[in-house]
Protein backbone atom coordinates (compact mmCIF):
# COMPACT_ATOMS: atom_id res chain seq x y z
CA UNK A 1 0.00 0.00 0.00
CA UNK A 2 1.24 3.46 -0.88
CA UNK A 3 0.51 6.28 1.55
CA UNK A 4 2.06 9.17 -0.36
CA UNK A 5 -0.85 11.38 -1.46
CA UNK A 6 -4.58 11.22 -0.88
CA UNK A 7 -5.07 10.18 -4.49
CA UNK A 8 -3.09 6.97 -4.00
CA UNK A 9 -5.22 5.86 -1.04
CA UNK A 10 -8.57 6.13 -2.82
CA UNK A 11 -8.70 2.39 -3.48
CA UNK A 12 -8.07 1.25 0.10
CA UNK A 13 -10.43 -1.59 1.08
CA UNK A 14 -12.47 -1.34 4.31
CA UNK A 15 -10.36 -1.19 7.46
CA UNK A 16 -9.57 -4.46 9.23
CA UNK A 17 -6.91 -5.17 11.84
CA UNK A 18 -5.24 -7.67 9.52
CA UNK A 19 -4.92 -5.10 6.72
CA UNK A 20 -3.77 -2.44 9.17
CA UNK A 21 -0.91 -4.64 10.42
CA UNK A 22 0.41 -5.60 6.99
CA UNK A 23 4.01 -4.57 6.42
CA UNK A 24 3.96 -1.26 4.52
CA UNK A 25 7.24 0.46 5.31
CA UNK A 26 7.85 4.18 5.36
CA UNK A 27 11.55 4.22 4.46
CA UNK A 28 12.38 7.23 6.65
CA UNK A 29 11.03 5.59 9.80
CA UNK A 30 12.14 2.09 8.81
CA UNK A 31 15.79 3.13 8.50
CA UNK A 32 15.45 5.34 11.59
CA UNK A 33 14.17 2.44 13.68
CA UNK A 34 16.84 0.05 12.40
CA UNK A 35 19.56 2.65 13.07
CA UNK A 36 18.26 3.24 16.62
CA UNK A 37 18.30 -0.50 17.38
CA UNK A 38 21.76 -0.92 15.83
CA UNK A 39 23.27 1.99 17.78
CA UNK A 40 21.72 0.84 21.05
CA UNK A 41 22.94 -2.72 20.43
CA UNK A 42 26.43 -1.39 19.67
CA UNK A 43 26.45 0.49 22.98
CA UNK A 44 25.38 -2.56 24.99
CA UNK A 45 27.92 -4.79 23.20
CA UNK A 46 30.68 -2.26 23.86
CA UNK A 47 29.90 -2.27 27.59
CA UNK A 48 29.75 -6.07 27.72
CA UNK A 49 33.11 -6.39 25.93
CA UNK A 50 34.84 -4.41 28.65
CA UNK A 51 33.08 -6.35 31.41
CA UNK A 52 30.39 -3.82 32.32
CA UNK A 53 26.76 -4.80 32.76
CA UNK A 54 23.63 -3.15 31.37
CA UNK A 55 20.14 -4.00 32.72
CA UNK A 56 18.15 -6.31 30.46
CA UNK A 57 14.97 -4.43 31.37
CA UNK A 58 16.32 -1.28 29.73
CA UNK A 59 17.13 -3.19 26.55
CA UNK A 60 13.60 -4.59 26.44
CA UNK A 61 12.02 -1.17 27.09
CA UNK A 62 14.04 0.54 24.35
CA UNK A 63 13.40 -2.25 21.83
CA UNK A 64 9.66 -2.08 22.56
CA UNK A 65 9.76 1.69 22.14
CA UNK A 66 11.35 1.37 18.71
CA UNK A 67 8.92 -1.37 17.73
CA UNK A 68 5.92 0.80 18.67
CA UNK A 69 7.27 3.55 16.38
CA UNK A 70 7.65 0.99 13.58
CA UNK A 71 4.17 -0.39 14.29
CA UNK A 72 2.43 2.90 13.51
CA UNK A 73 4.71 4.06 10.68
CA UNK A 74 5.74 0.92 8.80
CA UNK A 75 2.42 -0.93 8.56
CA UNK A 76 -0.97 -0.41 6.96
CA UNK A 77 -1.83 1.84 9.91
CA UNK A 78 0.20 4.54 8.18
CA UNK A 79 -1.84 4.14 4.98
CA UNK A 80 -5.22 4.12 6.69
CA UNK A 81 -4.07 7.00 8.89
CA UNK A 82 -3.99 9.23 5.81
CA UNK A 83 -7.75 8.80 5.22
CA UNK A 84 -9.23 7.76 8.60
CA UNK A 85 -9.11 10.18 11.52
CA UNK A 86 -9.46 7.39 14.09
CA UNK A 87 -6.46 5.47 12.74
CA UNK A 88 -4.39 8.65 12.55
CA UNK A 89 -5.24 9.32 16.20
CA UNK A 90 -3.94 5.86 17.14
CA UNK A 91 -0.69 6.75 15.36
CA UNK A 92 -0.49 10.11 17.11
CA UNK A 93 -1.19 8.76 20.59
CA UNK A 94 1.19 5.81 20.33
CA UNK A 95 4.12 7.74 18.85
CA UNK A 96 3.73 10.71 21.23
CA UNK A 97 2.72 8.99 24.48
CA UNK A 98 3.71 5.32 24.44
CA UNK A 99 6.90 5.21 22.35
CA UNK A 100 8.63 8.08 24.24
CA UNK A 101 7.95 6.49 27.64
CA UNK A 102 9.43 3.15 26.55
CA UNK A 103 12.40 4.77 24.81
CA UNK A 104 13.20 6.88 27.88
CA UNK A 105 12.97 3.86 30.19
CA UNK A 106 15.68 2.35 27.98
CA UNK A 107 18.07 5.14 29.17
CA UNK A 108 19.73 5.68 25.75
CA UNK A 109 21.61 8.81 26.87
CA UNK A 110 23.12 7.02 29.87
CA UNK A 111 24.16 4.18 27.57
CA UNK A 112 25.73 6.64 25.14
CA UNK A 113 27.68 8.36 27.94
CA UNK A 114 29.06 5.03 29.08
CA UNK A 115 29.77 3.64 25.61
CA UNK A 116 31.04 6.64 23.63
CA UNK A 117 34.79 7.12 23.51
CA UNK A 118 36.38 10.09 25.24
CA UNK A 119 38.84 12.40 23.53
CA UNK A 120 42.31 10.95 23.17
CA UNK A 121 43.89 14.41 23.23
CA UNK A 122 43.93 16.57 26.31
CA UNK A 123 41.92 19.75 25.86
CA UNK A 124 39.92 18.45 22.90
CA UNK A 125 36.33 17.25 23.06
CA UNK A 126 35.42 13.74 21.97
CA UNK A 127 31.90 12.36 21.37
CA UNK A 128 31.27 11.83 25.09
CA UNK A 129 32.38 15.34 26.03
CA UNK A 130 30.24 16.87 23.28
CA UNK A 131 27.17 14.97 24.52
CA UNK A 132 27.84 16.09 28.10
CA UNK A 133 28.19 19.70 26.95
CA UNK A 134 24.84 19.45 25.14
CA UNK A 135 23.11 17.94 28.19
CA UNK A 136 24.30 20.81 30.37
CA UNK A 137 23.67 23.51 27.78
CA UNK A 138 21.28 26.40 28.18
CA UNK A 139 19.34 25.10 25.17
CA UNK A 140 18.48 21.77 26.85
CA UNK A 141 17.57 23.56 30.08
CA UNK A 142 15.03 25.66 28.16
CA UNK A 143 13.43 22.90 26.05
CA UNK A 144 13.00 20.61 29.08
CA UNK A 145 11.56 23.28 31.41
CA UNK A 146 7.85 22.85 32.28
CA UNK A 147 7.16 26.40 31.06
CA UNK A 148 8.19 25.15 27.60
CA UNK A 149 7.19 21.48 27.56
CA UNK A 150 3.61 21.79 28.85
CA UNK A 151 2.53 24.56 26.40
CA UNK A 152 4.25 22.66 23.57
CA UNK A 153 2.42 19.47 24.51
CA UNK A 154 -0.93 21.31 24.51
CA UNK A 155 -0.21 23.28 21.33
CA UNK A 156 0.58 20.03 19.50
CA UNK A 157 -3.10 19.19 19.87
CA UNK A 158 -5.09 22.40 19.66
CA UNK A 159 -2.66 24.41 17.55
CA UNK A 160 -2.33 21.61 15.02
CA UNK A 161 -5.77 20.03 14.61
CA UNK A 162 -7.89 23.17 14.96
CA UNK A 163 -5.88 25.29 12.51
CA UNK A 164 -5.07 24.95 8.76
CA UNK A 165 -1.59 23.61 9.69
CA UNK A 166 -2.87 20.04 9.95
CA UNK A 167 -4.50 20.03 6.51
CA UNK A 168 -1.37 21.55 5.01
CA UNK A 169 0.86 18.84 6.51
CA UNK A 170 -1.51 16.04 5.51
CA UNK A 171 -1.33 17.17 1.89
CA UNK A 172 2.09 15.60 1.30
CA UNK A 173 4.28 12.69 2.33
CA UNK A 174 6.97 15.03 3.66
CA UNK A 175 4.39 16.93 5.71
CA UNK A 176 3.05 13.72 7.19
CA UNK A 177 6.60 12.57 8.04
CA UNK A 178 7.34 15.93 9.66
CA UNK A 179 4.15 15.69 11.75
CA UNK A 180 4.92 12.17 13.01
CA UNK A 181 8.52 13.15 13.82
CA UNK A 182 7.20 16.20 15.66
CA UNK A 183 4.82 14.05 17.76
CA UNK A 184 7.68 11.74 18.75
CA UNK A 185 10.02 14.60 19.69
CA UNK A 186 7.32 16.43 21.66
CA UNK A 187 6.62 13.25 23.62
CA UNK A 188 10.31 12.75 24.39
CA UNK A 189 10.78 16.37 25.48
CA UNK A 190 7.62 16.28 27.63
CA UNK A 191 8.29 13.00 29.44
CA UNK A 192 12.09 13.23 29.80
CA UNK A 193 12.13 15.72 32.71
CA UNK A 194 9.24 13.89 34.37
CA UNK A 195 10.26 10.24 34.35
CA UNK A 196 13.38 9.82 32.24
CA UNK A 197 16.23 7.94 33.93
CA UNK A 198 18.90 9.67 31.87
CA UNK A 199 21.00 12.53 33.24
CA UNK A 200 20.02 16.01 32.16
CA UNK A 201 19.08 19.39 33.57
CA UNK A 202 18.30 19.54 37.27
CA UNK A 203 14.93 17.88 37.87
CA UNK A 204 12.35 18.97 40.44
CA UNK A 205 11.27 16.63 43.24
CA UNK A 206 9.03 13.66 42.53
CA UNK A 207 5.89 15.43 43.75
CA UNK A 208 6.49 18.34 41.37
CA UNK A 209 7.07 15.91 38.52
CA UNK A 210 3.69 14.31 39.18
CA UNK A 211 2.10 17.76 39.08
CA UNK A 212 3.83 18.42 35.72
CA UNK A 213 2.41 15.17 34.38
CA UNK A 214 -1.15 15.97 35.44
CA UNK A 215 -0.91 19.58 34.26
CA UNK A 216 -0.92 18.44 30.63
CA UNK A 217 -3.33 15.52 30.80
CA UNK A 218 -6.66 17.39 31.34
CA UNK A 219 -6.07 19.33 28.10
CA UNK A 220 -5.61 16.00 26.35
CA UNK A 221 -8.90 14.74 27.76
CA UNK A 222 -10.75 17.96 26.79
CA UNK A 223 -9.40 17.64 23.25
CA UNK A 224 -10.82 14.13 22.98
CA UNK A 225 -14.17 15.21 24.43
CA UNK A 226 -14.37 18.12 21.95
CA UNK A 227 -13.96 15.67 19.06
CA UNK A 228 -16.51 13.26 20.49
CA UNK A 229 -19.14 15.95 21.00
CA UNK A 230 -18.67 17.73 17.66
CA UNK A 231 -21.72 17.66 15.40
CA UNK A 232 -19.74 18.32 12.20
CA UNK A 233 -16.30 17.34 10.84
CA UNK A 234 -13.61 19.45 12.52
CA UNK A 235 -10.67 18.54 10.28
CA UNK A 236 -10.93 19.10 6.54
CA UNK A 237 -8.37 16.40 5.72
CA UNK A 238 -10.86 13.71 6.83
CA UNK A 239 -14.08 15.38 5.67
CA UNK A 240 -14.36 13.32 2.47
CA UNK A 241 -13.01 9.75 2.99
CA UNK A 242 -12.80 7.31 0.07
CA UNK A 243 -16.14 5.60 -0.58
CA UNK A 244 -14.34 2.22 -0.64
CA UNK A 245 -13.80 2.48 3.14
CA UNK A 246 -17.52 2.57 3.85
CA UNK A 247 -17.17 4.77 6.95
CA UNK A 248 -19.25 7.58 8.44
CA UNK A 249 -17.15 10.74 8.88
CA UNK A 250 -18.69 11.83 12.19
CA UNK A 251 -18.62 8.32 13.67
CA UNK A 252 -14.92 8.06 12.72
CA UNK A 253 -14.22 11.48 14.26
CA UNK A 254 -16.05 10.50 17.45
CA UNK A 255 -13.92 7.37 17.64
CA UNK A 256 -10.78 9.50 17.18
CA UNK A 257 -11.93 11.63 20.12
CA UNK A 258 -12.49 8.54 22.25
CA UNK A 259 -8.99 7.29 21.43
CA UNK A 260 -7.45 10.68 22.37
CA UNK A 261 -9.42 10.72 25.62
CA UNK A 262 -8.43 7.17 26.57
CA UNK A 263 -4.77 7.82 25.86
CA UNK A 264 -4.78 10.74 28.29
CA UNK A 265 -5.40 8.18 31.04
CA UNK A 266 -3.39 5.07 30.09
CA UNK A 267 0.11 6.61 29.72
CA UNK A 268 -0.53 8.77 32.81
CA UNK A 269 -0.94 5.60 34.87
CA UNK A 270 2.20 4.05 33.33
CA UNK A 271 4.28 7.15 34.06
CA UNK A 272 2.85 7.41 37.56
CA UNK A 273 3.84 3.81 38.29
CA UNK A 274 7.36 4.47 36.92
CA UNK A 275 7.64 7.64 39.02
CA UNK A 276 6.54 5.92 42.25
CA UNK A 277 9.00 3.08 41.51
CA UNK A 278 11.84 5.57 40.93
CA UNK A 279 10.86 7.52 44.04
CA UNK A 280 10.89 4.36 46.18
CA UNK A 281 14.31 3.29 44.88
CA UNK A 282 15.67 6.80 45.33
CA UNK A 283 14.60 6.71 48.99
CA UNK A 284 16.13 3.25 49.37
CA UNK A 285 19.46 4.46 47.94
CA UNK A 286 19.38 7.49 50.21
CA UNK A 287 18.69 5.28 53.23
CA UNK A 288 21.62 3.02 52.31
CA UNK A 289 23.91 6.06 51.97
CA UNK A 290 22.81 7.30 55.40
CA UNK A 291 23.38 3.85 56.91
CA UNK A 292 26.86 3.64 55.37
CA UNK A 293 27.70 7.11 56.68
CA UNK A 294 26.43 6.15 60.12
CA UNK A 295 28.51 2.95 60.06
CA UNK A 296 31.61 4.95 59.11
CA UNK A 297 30.93 7.45 61.89
CA UNK A 298 30.34 4.60 64.35
CA UNK A 299 33.62 2.92 63.32
CA UNK A 300 35.44 6.24 63.72
CA UNK A 301 33.99 6.80 67.19
CA UNK A 302 34.89 3.24 68.20
CA UNK A 303 38.45 3.68 66.94
CA UNK A 304 38.77 6.97 68.85
CA UNK A 305 37.41 5.35 72.02
CA UNK A 306 39.83 2.42 71.68
CA UNK A 307 42.68 4.86 71.15
CA UNK A 308 41.56 6.74 74.27
CA UNK A 309 41.56 3.51 76.33
CA UNK A 310 44.99 2.61 74.96
CA UNK A 311 46.32 6.02 75.93
CA UNK A 312 44.98 5.54 79.49
CA UNK A 313 46.73 2.20 79.77
CA UNK A 314 49.94 3.67 78.41
CA UNK A 315 49.72 6.59 80.79
CA UNK A 316 49.08 4.32 83.72
CA UNK A 317 52.40 2.48 83.32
Amino acid sequence: MDHGEHGTTMDLPPFTLGRALEFSPDLFFLFGCLAALALYGWGVARLRRRGDSWPAGRVVAFALGVLTVALVTCTGLNDYGMVMFSVHMVQHMVISMVSPILLLLGAPVTLALRALPTSAERGRKGPRELLLALLHSRYVQIVTHPAFTIPLFIASLYGLYFTPIFDSLMGSTVGHLAMMTHFLLVGLVFFWPIMGVDPGPKRPGYLMRMLELFAGMPFHAFFGIALMMASEPMVDAYRDPPASLGIDVLADQNMAGGIAWAFSEIPSVLVLVALVYQWYHSDQRQARRVDRAADRDGDKELAEYNAYLASLRTGGR
